[in-house]
């Protein structure tokens, strides 16, 4: 709902991964979700556009876990991929939520939630075997880290607000929940041991980044340190003023702007 015009400059396509969406039957058994199930459906994807549509190499946009997914896959197959384009990117998925913890205990201590804080200190810092512990520190998320949505295309209701579109029937909107919950219960514990600040430095392609400046702590300052290790044939990143976690959404018309002024224009001869 939130990106039409980019449809103006590309062949968009969105994924929905095994397990969401219009994949939804493909959820169980749950054992089939997996890191590297995951890879591999992300170039098999990748080959069948190169096929359908003629092209050599496609454009990857990554976006929150897809970023981690993207990282992988032009890893595993730079050659497939005219450039990597990440949002909301994410760095390590353990040390978010340490970090994530860390702010949520130091503000339910300052705000004198006790409850929170007893929540907390119950369950320790991650990682947990209990998939429903990463709730607690991430209920607060908007008041830990707070930002003014007014002035952004998707608001304060994230992705749920591109549930209500066409491409989606009834039955895909009534299992949007159940199957986040059901993939995330299965995947999440794979990604614990990822941390691209040790095994992805040096990339084949060029790599743009499109962040927000009102990204979150636990996110941004991983980002941070792993940004200036990077190295490619063309690095860049761009920070949307108004945005936090999901900038190609929050503000469409600038994403819509670079992908154009400045991905398309560095790498159109690729």
């Amino acid at each position: 709902r939130h990106l039409p015009e980019l449809e103006e400059h590309f062949t968009v396509v969105t994924w929905d991964q095994r397990g969401a969406g219009t994949s939804y039957r493909e959820l169980d058994p749950t054992d089939t979700i997996t890191l590297d199930g995951s890879v591999d459906d992300t170039l098999a994807v990748t080959d069948h556009l190169r096929e359908r549509f003629d092209q050599e190499q496609i454009y990857l946009v990554g976006q929150s876990w897809g970023t981690t997914l993207g990282v992988l896959a032009v890893q595993e197959r730079p050659e497939l991929y005219a450039a990597y384009i990440g949002t909301g990117q994410m760095v390590s998925q353990l040390a978010t939520d340490t970090i994530y913890y860390d702010d949520a205990l130091a503000w339910a201590e300052s705000n004198g939630d006790d409850g929170l804080v007893d929540q907390l200190e119950a369950i320790g810092p991650p990682p947990y075997e209990a998939m429903l512990d990463y709730e607690t520190s991430l209920a607060k998320e908007m008041d830990i880290y707070p930002y003014d949505h007014s002035p952004n295309s998707e608001g304060r209701g994230g992705f749920s607000e591109n549930l209500l579109v066409k491409e989606y029937a009834l039955i895909d909107q009534v299992h949007a929940l159940g199957a986040f919950i059901d993939t995330f219960a299965a995947l999440y514990p794979q990604l614990q041991d990822i941390d691209f600040r040790e095994t992805a430095t040096s990339f084949d392609i060029p790599m743009f980044f499109v962040q927000g400046a009102h990204e979150a702590g636990g996110r941004a300052e991983l980002f941070d340190d792993w940004y200036p290790m990077v190295d490619a044939p063309i690095k860049d990143l761009e920070i949307l003023d108004t945005s936090g976690h999901r900038p190609l959404f929050e503000q469409p018309d600038e994403f819509v702007d670079y992908m154009v002024d400045t991905v398309l224009a560095q790498t159109g001869d690729r």
